[in-house]
């Protein structure tokens, strides 16, 4: 009866052991964002390198569109594009293929943040409808993230900006400012503990020649490679990933056994925006008329001074 109880008590623990383990995969899968958020206080380092590329090593384009010029306190839309094949599926943690998620961080100089629900237009909310966009944290407003969320349906993501008014913010002038905008699709290749995910290339962890290539049950490969020497080493490869070597294959130390799984990746890029003075607009247009005005007078002046002229030499 003793034993039952023991071993009963064994069960217990192992099954709560193995669901929080699964719920803290879970939950690290889901907070990468907020990994980053934690661990960096900006998200763009000195050197310009935004943080996301710590984990999503593989390099991938990125572009943003916006108003090159925008009034004071006024509601525009900068959409960033993440392009990519949307047929391409990347490969999970647990072996399955699924489609792409799309995150990005939009870094907007200070005083600009994001658009309030009451400014935005009812056509720019019709495009952002499903997208939660974040400031980056409670005291950078100007630093917005979105993600990860599914990239067949955005892989056009529209944040809607508020531009700041140098009439009630000191700090604010009117200047040409950089926006910066980070985007990545798919998963990473290291995760933030440093460690490598299943979303990469699998070398070979020593030389010689393939023995024998077995299927076990989770679904895991596992490659016996003898040496030289005959001592025998076993290398498995996680479930999901494609070989590029067979049995008998006389393999080097690093080389490649299976195909690149990785179908995503990162890309940063930057734009400038002139936050312009409402006055110096009303000033050119007033300059522009003055000086359409001015050749037409003297186009005026021109043809009444050529028939005075034309008078004279009649008499």
């Amino acid at each position: 009866m003793e034993l039952l109880k023991r071993l009963m008590k064994f069960i217990i623990i192992s099954f709560i052991f193995i669901i929080s383990s699964l719920t803290l995969s879970v939950k690290m899968s889901e907070a990468y964002p907020v990994y980053a958020q934690q661990a960096y206080t900006n998200p763009r380092a000195a050197n310009g390198r935004i943080a996301c590329a710590n984990c999503h090593l593989a390099e991938k384009p990125v572009q943003i569109e916006s108003p090159k010029a925008i009034l004071p306190n006024k509601v525009f839309e900068a959409a960033v594009k993440i392009p990519y094949a949307k047929d391409a599926k990347q490969i999970l943690g647990n072996g399955q293929l699924s489609g792409l998620n799309v995150g990005a961080v939009v870094i907007l100089p200070e005083g600009f943040k994001l658009a309030p629900k009451n400014l935005i237009s009812k056509e720019i909310q019709e495009k952002s409808k499903g997208v939660y966009i974040s400031p980056y944290s409670s005291t950078q407003d100007n630093i917005l993230v979105v993600g990860p969320i599914a990239g067949d349906t955005h892989q056009e993501i529209i944040f809607p900006i508020l531009s700041p008014d140098p009439a009630t913010n000191k700090k604010i002038n009117f200047l040409k400012y950089p926006i910066y905008v980070g985007a990545n699709r798919g998963r990473g290749q290291i995760y933030p503990t440093g460690e490598k995910s299943n979303n990469n290339i699998v070398t070979s962890s020593s030389e010689g020649q393939i023995a024998e290539i077995q299927t076990l049950d989770k679904g895991e490969t596992s490659i016996t490679i003898v040496g030289s020497t005959g001592t025998e080493t076993k290398q498995t490869i996680p479930k999901g990933l494609s070989l590029v070597v067979s049995k008998k294959d006389t393999i080097k130390l690093d080389q490649p056994l299976t195909k690149d799984p990785n179908v995503g990746g990162f890309g940063q890029t930057d734009v400038e925006i002139v936050l312009q003075d409402p006055s110096r607009v009303i000033g050119f247009i007033i300059f522009a008329f003055s000086v359409l005005f001015t050749q037409i007078f003297f186009v005026i002046k021109k043809k009444q001074f050529e028939k005075v002229q034309a008078a004279e030499l009649k008499f």
